[in-house]
């Protein structure tokens, strides 16, 4: 029986090396469309994060400015007039400050970069209308240095104890300004009977109120005895004065006062304010913080404190949003004759009584400097987001970005040479997405 051979043949050496480069060739352009759309993803991710962010942190800062230089429910006062631009213009209402102690205003409020004597007023030896650089003040800073004053307590003796400019992590944002803006909390304060009950004039001419007898979300408690001054206000006037008897129900006009505050008839809804607890110093800056890479990458967080983060005040310090680099301000003044003009804090806090209205009483001496905080009637705001992240895959126009604070309106690398500060001289990584938000607030309670 004879039998047949059958030839078996398999794959070559050449046919091998072929299909393996044919393999190497489908795998390396799948993982190129994967990695593709991973990094677009990534891109996409950070882009609605950064709007996100973006749009709340600038939404939290509309809200302060709006309220800004507000009291409890009296603000400007007086017979309209018609300006020459036409709008209807009243005259100037501020607090009375009857408190002679040199640095009662001064411990009664929270960041405060303003002392007194030149260039600002002398102290006051009568009683005086609130100041106007106390309803508002705002330092525009640059890669060096801030104006009108730097508002760090390390680089400036009148600053109010915010971190100075640095890059390294819980210093501020190097060439981001800093705003204070104040405002009383009305929903704060303790409410007087209508009919003056717990309000009574002593034997002596000075005032005593009797908080037992009104309401409030606080105690008499929370009016401590490291509290100086208190507001009595209506909705027609206020005074602020010294009193004694702090953490009692009963407080006494006695001490450190140029002359007793009055008690005027038929006060309309009459409340009594702790100033330390209810007059809101609200401030913005920008603080270097470590993006969580675990790299050592840091970005920017804005940060809003509340009456210095003092406890004691009822006062806080919040991260409101991550991922800001540039914050600008921009302050809109209204003039006596109606028109608006931008300009700087230092322009701004530089006017003097011949810019502004005269206060009712105006102090001693004083030739009105800053008066035109009280005139600003918008305030722009400008800032800058990146994408916390760097994203090294990202194209050079991807990078680009305008800031029209630089003046720099169409889309330019992060290290144009317009641009007075950096990424680089802040200490961030350049490989982000960035993009640019800006809002227009106008303020309910300037006095022009």
């Amino acid at each position: 029986m004879t039998g047949r051979l059958h030839s078996q043949r398999g794959m070559s050496l050449v046919e091998l090396m072929i299909a393996m480069v044919l393999g190497m060739l489908v795998s390396a352009s799948v993982i190129a469309v994967f990695t593709s759309s991973s990094t677009s993803q990534l891109a996409q991710e950070q882009l609605m994060r950064l709007q996100e962010e973006g749009r709340f942190a600038v939404t939290q800062i509309k809200n302060d400015l709006a309220m800004s230089g507000a009291q409890y429910c009296n603000g400007s006062g007086g017979s309209a007039y018609a300006s020459a631009a036409g709008p209807y213009l009243d005259q100037l209402r501020a607090p009375t400050v009857y408190a002679s102690a040199p640095g009662a205003l001064r411990a009664a409020l929270s960041d405060v970069t303003t002392p007194w004597g030149s260039p600002y007023p002398p102290q006051p030896v009568e009683p005086y209308s609130l100041p106007s650089f106390l309803s508002m003040r705002g330092y525009d800073c640059s890669a060096g240095d801030c104006k009108p004053v730097d508002p760090s307590d390390k680089r400036n003796p009148n600053g109010f104890g915010i971190p100075a400019m640095g890059t390294t992590v819980d210093a501020r944002v190097v060439g981001a300004s800093v705003l204070t803006v104040r405002y009383l909390d009305a929903s704060g304060g303790w409410t007087l009977a209508p009919d003056g009950r717990g309000l009574n004039v002593t034997a002596d001419g000075s005032v005593s109120i009797d908080l037992g007898t009104a309401t409030s979300k606080w105690t008499p408690a929370d009016f401590k005895p490291s509290h100086p001054l208190a507001m009595l206000a209506d909705c027609s006037s206020a005074q602020i004065f010294s009193v004694s008897g702090q953490g009692t129900s009963q407080l006494v006009s006695t001490g450190s006062n140029f002359v007793q505050p009055a008690i005027f008839q038929n006060m309309a809804a009459p409340k009594l304010f702790d100033l330390s607890l209810d007059m809101l110093s609200v401030t913005y800056f920008l603080k270097v913080v470590d993006n969580g890479d675990g790299m050592g990458h840091t970005t920017g967080a804005l940060i809003r404190r509340i009456n210095g983060g003092n406890g004691e005040r009822k006062g806080s310090s919040e991260e409101i949003a991550r991922g800001v680099e540039r914050l600008d301000f921009k302050y809109g003044v209204q003039h006596a004759d109606g028109t608006v003009r931008y300009y700087t804090a230092a322009q701004v806090d530089n006017s003097t009584r011949a810019d502004c209205p005269s206060l009712p009483l105006p102090i001693l001496g004083d030739n009105g400097h800053g008066c035109l905080w009280r005139s600003v009637s918008l305030v722009e705001v400008d800032l800058v987001m990146d994408g916390q992240q760097p994203l090294h895959s990202l194209a050079p126009d991807e990078l680009a970005y305008t800031y029209a604070t630089d003046g720099i309106v169409e889309p330019a690398p992060p290290t144009a040479d317009q641009r007075k500060v950096t990424p680089l001289q802040q200490g961030f990584p350049l490989p982000m997405l960035r993009r640019e938000f800006t809002a227009v607030v106008a303020l309910r309670n300037f006095n022009p």
